[in-house]
């Protein structure tokens, strides 16, 4: 019995590193009765039937998991937004930041192409730096096109392993390519009908960067909130969840309750009006969607 890490999944086999040496094995049976699904990420058991090939015989348990990349055990999350081309979405970026709240992972914030945004863009964007970072967020903003701006970011890897997500298109190939450029990850340009990025990435993996690993992912552009409930999406706003204790009502939603801290703190410009409102819209989704049986 030998014990390892998953660091890719493709068609089907497993690649599980044990020290120095990458195994290619394939899941048990059982884990498909048991409704088991190995995941990129995740610590296990397996034993060597071949040279180099294997078969997985335990998954052990996991400090956290997403199924949207499909990553287990994550240190951060590296949501990356980008300047322009696809302009920088707010809303977006706060769909991320709450589902990356909701599974208790450090969240911090890079956003790419600075080079590229003009001199009214970089002002709306350095408000929105400032403001996230108002709220506790590591907000990093840089072009990976400057290898002066890519080096000091490496010790925000080490010793982690972290996910890199983001909408299609943003840069997360291209700032792995600039960190680690002996990954050569294709990326393609911005469709322009779409106004997105073509998908690349076809797979995760866990790559190396600055003494650490990251998952490189399929780039996406809709996120849902099933697992959430009315009640937990408050938990997943910083500003709201120090603040939500002070209402009136015990199991208030913050949306038409009197005496509510955290309408309070909107008016008083303590929350900003358009994270308040985002709440809103998130809170809406999820009040509005079927109910699972």
């Amino acid at each position: 019995m030998t014990e390892g890490q998953i660091i890719k999944a493709l068609s089907g086999f497993y690649y599980v590193r044990a020290e120095d040496t990458v195994y290619r094995c394939r899941g048990r049976g059982v884990f498909r009765k048991k409704g088991i699904h190995p995941l990129v990420g995740d610590y296990v058991n397996f034993d060597i039937n071949d040279p180099n090939e294997g078969y997985i015989t335990e998954v052990k348990p996991r400090k956290n998991e997403l199924m949207r990349p499909p990553v287990a055990n994550i240190d951060q999350a590296i949501i990356v937004s980008s300047s322009v081309k696809p302009e920088f979405n707010p809303l977006l970026l706060d769909r991320f930041l709450v589902l990356i709240e909701y599974k208790s992972i450090k969240p911090i914030i890079f956003i790419t192409k600075a080079d590229a945004a003009s001199t009214e863009e970089k002002k709306i964007l350095e408000k929105y730096q400032k403001e996230y970072k108002q709220i506790g967020y590591h907000v990093e903003w840089f072009s990976t096109r400057d290898p002066k701006e890519i080096t000091y970011l490496f010790d925000l890897f080490k010793n982690k392993i972290s996910v890199v997500a983001g909408q299609s298109g943003v840069g997360k190939s291209s700032l792995l390519n600039a960190l680690n450029p002996s990954l050569f990850i294709k990326t393609d340009d911005i469709s322009e009908s779409l106004g997105r990025g073509k998908h690349t990435t076809r797979h995760v993996e866990l790559v190396e960067v600055g003494d650490g690993l990251v998952a490189d992912t399929p780039g996406f552009s809709s996120l849902d909130f099933n697992e959430i409930n009315m009640q937990d999406l408050a938990d997943c706003f910083p500003e709201m969840r120090s603040r939500k204790g002070k209402c009136k009502f015990r199991g208030c939603l913050h949306d038409r309750e009197p005496k509510c801290a955290i309408k309070e703190a909107v008016e008083l410009g303590k929350i900003k009006t358009y994270r308040y409102e985002h709440y809103l819209s998130f809170l809406n989704e999820i009040q509005s969607r079927k109910p699972r049986y």
